[in-house]
C-alpha cells in the first residue's frame, strides 16, 4: 500500500473523530476526557483496528498504536475479567480477515483490501457493541465526570 494512501486513511479516521464526537471544548486537546467510556473503548479498538491493518506502514501503526495506549488512559473497563489482549485482538483479526471485493476498484489498484472498511464495519458492530456492554464500568460515564479538574483558588 503506497505511504500517502495510508497517511490519508488515518486523517480521514482523525477528522471523523474530531467531527463526531467533538464537543465545546477548544480542538487542541483530545476529546477522550469528555467522552463516555464506552465510546473510548470503541474508539480503542478502532485505533487497535487500524494499526493491525496498516502494520507494514510505520508511521501509521506508530499513531495508531499510541493512539489507542492513550484512549486506555480513558477508558474504564474490567482488566481482571477480560484482559485486552485476550478479547480485542480475536475480533480485530477476525474482521480484517474478511473478504470484501469490488472488481471495479480491483481493476484500478491490485491488491486492496479495504481494510479501513473492515474496521469501520467492526467499529458499528454489534459484537463490540456487546463487548462494551460486557467489560465497560460505567459506560455512560466519563472521565472528567470522575476525575473532575481541582478547583481553581479563589
Amino acid at each position: 500500500m503506497k505511504k500517502g494512501l495510508a497517511r490519508n486513511l488515518l486523517l480521514i479516521f482523525v477528522l471523523f473523530a474530531s467531527v463526531s464526537h467533538a464537543k465545546d471544548e477548544a480542538l487542541n486537546s483530545p476529546q477522550a476526557g469528555t467522552q463516555t467510556y464506552a465510546q473510548n473503548y470503541k474508539d480503542m479498538v478502532l485505533a487497535e483496528c487500524i494499526a493491525t491493518a496498516y502494520s507494514k506502514e510505520q508511521q501509521a501503526t506508530t499513531d495508531a498504536g499510541s493512539s489507542a495506549s492513550a484512549l486506555r488512559d480513558w477508558t474504564y473497563y474490567d482488566w481482571d475479567k477480560h484482559p485486552y489482549g485476550d478479547v480485542v485482538p480475536p475480533l480485530v483479526e477476525k474482521y480484517l480477515a474478511r473478504d470484501y471485493r469490488n472488481p471495479l476498484v480491483e481493476s484500478e489498484i491490485k491488491g486492496v483490501r479495504f481494510d479501513f472498511l473492515k474496521c469501520l464495519d467492526l467499529y458499528h458492530s454489534k459484537e463490540l457493541d456487546s463487548l462494551v456492554k460486557r467489560v465497560v464500568i460505567n459506560p455512560k460515564r466519563t472521565y472528567r465526570q470522575d476525575n473532575p479538574p481541582p478547583a481553581k483558588p479563589k
